[in-house]
């Protein structure tokens, strides 16, 4: 079979089953979760296995350190997974949900109801978590799930996809709800981009060039997940302690993800009293440091910042820092250089924070905390299928809500229209 016969199956099934899960009960949903959950933690050991074949492959073609994060798998974090599946269970289903309801003046009861999207398209890199992430979410919204993950997970993805797929099944979900496109041929995302009649959006996950590629050519309707250049801004009246411990955790808590820390901006009667040790700090965990002129004045041994280090996602123990005179140069170089993913300021001066707040546009902006939190599951949506930074339909972490459409239902008694 070629690629776009093969792909036209999978849209055909997934249409088949988005039509039952928009009206499928909440408690066959959520017993799929629970079921996909246990058969994660059941056949642990063969998911860990075929993952042992991506690090091996990764490290043989040389991939980065924070990708290898991103691929590797370990017991707790197929645990989290398992975890993850419980946690969308546990939520509100939102299909059915009356939003609003009125009359208009011809005595037209006229409500507004949460919908399904109807199939979704996933595309995304080495990140195996993504599968049952999307899968969750997809289920509990009504959605079908066409997933596709990049080549570099692939036997980790099939590993958990069919794990997964056959207990949702025996669970009750129908055949095709959730789909691993298995082929690492990248024919089957073009194919995938003109699939209109059967996927109705797709919401590309992964570095600048797939999101890109998804945005510039595909026919489906598409919804940008976020690139993560992402700014810590210390004012000159930030509590420097707390100062030095964000931009750690944003940095160097996990460096392979899109809410991670890669540019560092200090107001400049802050950076004496601030650079010097949280410079040897960052060094004694393995960062390198790619400074503004001023700041090689009180970090020793830095790379000196190219204008392509302000604008670079680095997913690795790399930082830039630039010393600023103010909070508006500050903003400045966000507007410029960011990516409207996550921003944060530290400063104990409230007119700061809230300009902060208004003034920066991002789809999550923090006072005094680490960006690492822009995450579904941190927000309390139990997971989330991606990190939009468009602001057409969502914007943030995505989780149920924002997977959903609506529709209008009207209840009239004979009224015609005049």
């Amino acid at each position: 079979m070629n690629i776009y016969d093969y792909m036209v199956e999978k849209g055909l099934l997934a249409k088949k089953a988005a039509r039952k899960l928009a009206y499928i009960s909440t408690e066959t949903k959520n017993n799929a979760l629970i079921a996909m959950s246990e058969a994660l933690v059941k056949n642990s050991d063969f998911i860990l296995a075929e993952n042992e074949k991506d690090i091996t492959n990764g490290k043989n073609n040389g991939m980065s350190q924070g990708l290898l994060d991103r691929l590797a798998l370990n017991i707790k974090r197929i645990e989290d997974m398992a975890q993850g599946l419980k946690n969308v269970a546990l939520l509100p289903d939102p299909i059915g949900e009356v939003t609003k309801m009125w009359r208009n003046p011809d005595n037209l009861q006229i409500g507004r109801v949460r919908v399904p999207l109807g199939v979704i398209g996933m595309i995304y890199e080495a990140r195996p978590n993504v599968t049952v992430d999307a899968a969750a979410l997809c289920i509990k919204s009504g959605n079908a799930a066409i997933l596709k993950g990049g080549k570099e997970a692939i036997n980790s993805n099939i590993a958990i996809a069919n794990t997964i797929i056959k207990a949702a099944v025996e669970a009750g979900l129908p055949e095709g709800s959730i789909q691993l496109i298995e082929t690492t041929d990248r024919e089957a995302v073009n194919v995938m981009m003109k699939l209109n009649e059967y996927i109705d959006v797709l919401i590309p996950r992964g570095g600048s060039g797939l999101i890109q590629t998804v945005v510039k050519n595909s026919t489906v309707p598409v919804i940008e997940t976020g690139i993560g250049n992402c700014h810590v801004y210390v004012d000159e009246e930030a509590d420097l302690e707390m100062a030095e411990n964000i931009v750690i955790n944003a940095k160097t808590q996990r460096i392979g993800v899109c809410n991670a820390m890669e540019t560092l901006l200090v107001h400049k009667d802050a950076a004496q009293k601030l650079l010097p040790k949280l410079g040897e700090r960052l060094k004694s965990l393995g960062v390198e440091i790619r400074g503004c002129e001023k700041t090689g004045e009180y970090i020793k041994d830095i790379v000196s910042a190219s204008e392509k280090d302000w604008e670079t996602e680095y997913l690795d123990l790399i930082l830039a820092v630039k010393i600023v005179d103010s909070i508006d140069d500050a903003m400045d170089h966000i507007y410029i250089y960011g990516t409207k993913h996550s921003e944060a300021i530290v400063t104990n001066n409230y007119r700061n924070s809230q300009r902060f707040l208004n003034e920066v546009d991002a789809a999550a902006v923090y006072v005094n905390a680490s960006t690492r939190f822009t995450d579904g599951s941190e927000f309390g949506f139990g997971a989330e299928i991606g990190i939009s930074t468009q602001k057409l339909h969502a914007r943030g972490p995505m989780g149920l809500e924002q997977l959903t459409s609506i529709k209008y239902i009207i209840y009239g008694e004979g009224q015609t229209r005049k």
